[in-house]
């Protein structure tokens, strides 16, 4: 009977293991894809950062609007000086959104005009398998 109930967990442990490894691998890739829209919003190319969107965030704001939004948060903080992964968490439900594959993403990040500022990305996983930024927010 030992054996037996060893064998179900042994089954248990490795299902387990194979189900967090897609999350951690989507974990990673949604992290690639926020640095590489954070690099386009650090450029100052915010009508670029719009495109790179997800559609969800590009059918909910005009072009005009993130670039007026992005240029007042961004431009007075200057040049990003520094920046590093705080968390990142793995989600299939976010208020106000609709249910799908998310990871909320933070950063702590220094930049010319302010020391210590928090900003948090929230890529979604897309029709076409891409992971794309949905929303952005600093602090």
């Amino acid at each position: 009977m030992t054996s037996r109930h060893g064998w179900i967990l042994a089954i248990a442990v490795i299902a387990a293991a194979t189900a967090a490894a897609p999350r951690e691998q989507d974990t990673e890739a949604a992290i690639t894809a926020a640095r590489q829209w954070l690099a386009v919003v650090d450029a100052g190319d915010y009508a670029e950062s719009w495109r790179q969107a997800a559609a969800y965030l590009r059918n909910a704001v005009p072009v005009e609007r993130l670039q007026q939004s992005l240029k007042a948060v961004r431009a007075p903080l200057g040049a990003v000086i520094s920046r590093t992964l705080l968390s990142a968490v793995y989600q299939k439900s976010l208020p106000g959104a609709p249910d799908g594959e998310y990871v909320v993403i933070q950063f702590r990040t220094s930049f010319e005009n302010k020391k210590e500022a928090v900003e948090t990305l929230t890529p979604m996983l897309e029709t076409d398998g891409v992971w794309r930024v949905s929303g952005y927010y600093i602090r």
